[in-house]
């Protein structure tokens, strides 16, 4: 008697994981008409400042600020440095950013007039190429964007000492710039939310670090993330809140929460600024998530374990999500296909792959394909062939469904249909 097969589940690649906390939250933030930028805004704000461990000036000013997208924060963090011709700065301003990665981490190098230096990733590792960026440090060198892909920390004390070696060669241009003294880390941490190195969390590690809260993403705000800075001597922690405010409304003097007070409706507009602002309503989702976020941390590495336990020992490459040395917030289970003999899977191969776990009802996908392959990269004058381990890490790669609405049965169905599938061509 033929075995009877199992029944084909849907199992989606990253759906939002909502309760109804989320939805009690969002509708009191309807029914209390502030439905912008206002007092759950503010909140989220100092909860996120305190969480990651930047904490308060003592005037209770939080080192964060809530805006409508990661790539928002990641500019604004350019804009502040004073980064490019149109911050301030210069078009010949170099900003080092890893060529695998998403795109909205090197555009907002091109939004803000300055010249994105995309250097490869190490050899069989999605993060930065140390050597590459010690290598691609000039007088032009204001900042570099690391990427904590996945959710997986860089080294970030590599990388701040490649800086210190490479002071003399830094020419400040603005007054942050100069109360810094070296190139800027401005550090894409969209994956990291609740990922940690050596003891700190992400956020408070690099210069400034801009999170994602995309419908993606492990913590939520449907769109919308949040820029966090390191207190330094010589930052006025007051004046770039403040400088934030301006960037992300307009240039206007008054929010509406303050406008909203009486008397209070003049204000100013001190400089053609941009609209990114966060509004209560997706911060009234992100209040709701924070007391959950814990454990949705803790059930993203038991089922990182139970994926590592059963992928690795048919010599499937996987990130080490949890070292001596970090955290990570478990966002992205990235995996690397190899033959018996060594030999990566060919392109070729790898779609095939996807497709069948599509033909069993498991949607996956993969992170990246390098920014030298893309058109508008292509266009700026980066040749695929300069990024040999970029290359190299995407032909191969496959991203499987890691979220927190996975139940036991999904991760079973997972690891047994990923097993089959690979197992055809070994």
């Amino acid at each position: 008697m033929a075995e009877q097969q199992k029944p084909i589940r849907n199992i989606p690649f990253s759906p939002p994981d909502m309760s109804e906390a989320e939805v009690a939250e969002v509708a009191a933030a309807l029914r209390s008409g502030w439905i912008t930028t206002g007092p759950r805004v503010k909140e989220l704000e100092k909860k996120v400042a305190a969480w990651v461990g930047v904490g308060c000036t003592e005037g209770g000013t939080p080192r964060c600020v809530c805006l409508n997208s990661q790539t928002a924060c990641q500019e604004m963090s350019l804009h502040l440095m004073g980064i490019g011709s149109i911050s301030g700065g210069s078009a010949e301003d170099e900003v080092i950013v890893p060529a695998y990665t998403y795109t909205a981490s090197a555009s907002v190098v091109c939004h803000v007039g300055a010249k994105p230096v995309l250097v490869d990733i190490q050899k069989d590792q999605p993060t930065i190429d140390y050597d590459a960026l010690e290598a691609a440090i000039t007088e032009h060198t204001k900042a570099v964007i690391p990427v904590d892909l996945g959710g997986v920390p860089c080294d970030y004390d590599r990388i701040f000492e490649i800086l210190e070696r490479k002071k003399a060669l830094f020419r400040p241009t603005s007054n942050l710039q100069k109360a810094l003294g070296r190139v800027a880390v401005l550090s894409d941490t969209a994956h990291a939310f609740g990922a940690s190195y050596r003891d700190k969390m992400i956020g408070n590690v690099a210069d400034f670090s801009a999170f994602s809260w995309h419908a993606v993403k492990n913590f939520t705000t449907g769109e919308g993330g949040c820029l966090t800075w390191k207190a330094h001597e010589g930052f006025d922690d007051e004046a770039i809140y403040h400088e934030l405010q301006l960037l992300s409304l307009h240039g206007q003097s008054k929010d509406a929460l303050n406008k909203n007070k009486p008397g209070m409706w003049e204000y100013d507009i001190v400089a053609p600024y941009y609209k990114c602002n966060m509004t209560d309503i997706m911060a009234a989702i992100g209040l709701a998530q924070f007391p959950r976020y814990n454990g949705m941390l803790a059930r993203r590495k038991e089922i990182i374990s139970r994926f590592d336990k059963a992928f690795r020992p048919l010599g499937i490459q996987t990130l080490d999500h949890y070292t001596g040395n970090y955290t990570s917030s478990g966002h992205l289970y990235l995996t690397r296909l190899f033959h018996k003999d060594g030999r990566p899977f060919s392109d070729e191969e790898r779609r095939e792959v996807i497709v069948k776990m599509a033909l069993a009802g498991i949607a996956c996908n993969v992170h990246y394909k390098p920014l030298p392959l893309h058109t508008a990269y292509k266009n700026l004058g980066f040749d695929a062939k300069d990024y040999p381990n970029a290359i190299n890490f995407y032909l191969n790669e496959v991203t499987l469904p890691l979220h927190t609405r996975l139940t036991d049965e999904d991760v079973d169905y997972i690891i047994e249909q990923y097993t089959r599938i690979v197992k055809e061509y070994l």
